[in-house]
């Protein structure tokens, strides 16, 4: 018979081992070390087993935790320890056999009985240790979310994010201290919110609203979106380059020459299990892919300042490459010797002794080349004419 796990994970509400069941009840008698936030430890009466309170910043309590091993131990948490909470943390620190979870109802259960609202169309975030611009690509209107925050001033920041980005309209719902006696919820505009003292455990339930600028589901969002020096991969373009680079989920994106980071933001805009490296050799623009990054919500970025190939050591591999700057025939070699076979290659090219390169880069590996001719409609005195883009040669295969 194997051997029975030492550590519960136990998901604890505000209303203490009162609403537990009684599993939960049963682990909490028989344990002899409980770990915990202060909070929920003053939740519990006393049992005679050991406390220790879970100490700031949480990795620092892991430590304290696996030292406990060989003890019968109960780590509290909030709610559903694995949806935005400290279970999946601790799951990876331990072997699968070394705990058990018992979770009680989430914050997002709870907000979402209080509200009406299904759970299945309602946008569920944990901002408690995520900057609130992960929130940006979902902004807007009629979006629904519920957010777990970090602490009561969170509150006021969440409205004043959503005001400064064009939503002030959005009605928020605070809620604080779900199931417990000390539960509250109060209702407000984000840009009207009361001058109130919000207390932790809280939950916000955005019903999101106002004329702030969307970020589209599609590729080749608006190129005001980004701040940029002009050196952009343009709307039109990146769409074509994003199709070709076909992002699927959890895959990885190499992006060499990144610019103002348009074509790999929107490469993880695309799905929230995409990841990416941006690699750009100046670093004020390295700066500017960050930034951009971080204020469209996909601040997972990794950003690497060098000069490709050789700051392409040590990185995770890609399942997808985008050259959009330093073409040259040593990369491309590089390239093509360093990726493993199935990757998928994207280069686009300008000038003539760039286009030749691809051409006989795709002559020599295949792959398809495509030429882009974009016009646009200006004034034209009184009138109006076409205003024709140089020309970009796209070569896009797979290795």
């Amino acid at each position: 018979m194997a051997e029975a796990p030492w550590l519960t994970i136990l998901g604890l509400g505000e209303d203490g081992p009162d609403g537990l069941p009684p599993a939960s009840r049963q682990a909490l008698a028989a344990a002899e070390v409980v770990m915990g936030s202060s909070r929920h430890l003053a939740l519990l009466p006393q049992t005679g087993a050991e406390r220790i309170e879970w100490p700031v910043p949480f990795a620092d309590g892991l430590p304290v935790l696996t030292a406990l091993r060989g003890r019968r131990v109960v780590a509290l948490a909030s709610g559903d320890p694995f949806w935005f909470g400290a279970g999946s943390v601790i799951a990876r620190t331990l072997g699968r056999n070394e705990w058990r979870a018992l979770p009680g109802p989430s914050t997002f259960s709870l907000a979402a009985a209080r509200l009406g609202w299904p759970l299945e169309t309602t946008l569920c975030l944990g901002l408690h240790a995520a900057p609130l611009s992960r929130l940006r690509p979902q902004l807007a209107p009629g979006v629904r979310a519920i957010l777990l925050l970090r602490d009561g001033a969170a509150v006021e920041a969440l409205a004043g994010y959503l005001a400064g980005e064009g939503f002030g309209a959005s009605r928020l719902t605070v809620l604080e201290a779900l199931g417990g006696p000390a539960e509250r919820i109060t209702g407000a505009r984000a840009d009207a919110l009361p001058a109130a003292a919000f207390a932790h455990p809280v939950a916000v339930a955005v019903t999101v609203e106002g004329g702030g600028p969307v970020v589209p589901c599609a590729s080749g969002i608006d190129d005001a979106l980004f701040d940029s020096d002009g050196q952009m991969t343009k709307r039109p373009v990146r769409a074509l380059a994003l199709s070709a680079l076909a992002p699927r989920p959890g895959e990885m994106l190499w992006d060499i020459g990144g610019g103002s980071g348009s074509i790999v933001i929107e490469w993880l805009l695309s799905h929230r299990g995409t990841q990416a490296v941006s690699i750009e050799a100046r670093a004020d623009r390295a700066a500017r892919i960050r930034a951009n990054a971080d204020r469209l919500g996909v601040d997972r970025l990794r950003v690497v300042q060098g000069i490709a190939p050789d700051a392409l050591d040590g990185l995770a591999t890609p399942q997808a490459v985008f050259v959009g700057g330093g073409l040259s025939e040593p990369l491309l070699t590089d390239l093509t010797g360093r990726l493993s076979p199935g990757t998928r290659l994207v280069a686009h090219a300008v000038t003539l002794e760039s286009e030749a390169l691809l051409t006989h880069c795709a002559h020599r590996l295949g792959g398809d080349l495509l030429r882009i001719a974009l016009s646009e409609a200006t004034p034209l005195g009184s009138r109006r004419g076409w205003r024709s883009a140089f020309p970009v040669v796209q070569w896009r295969v797979t290795l």
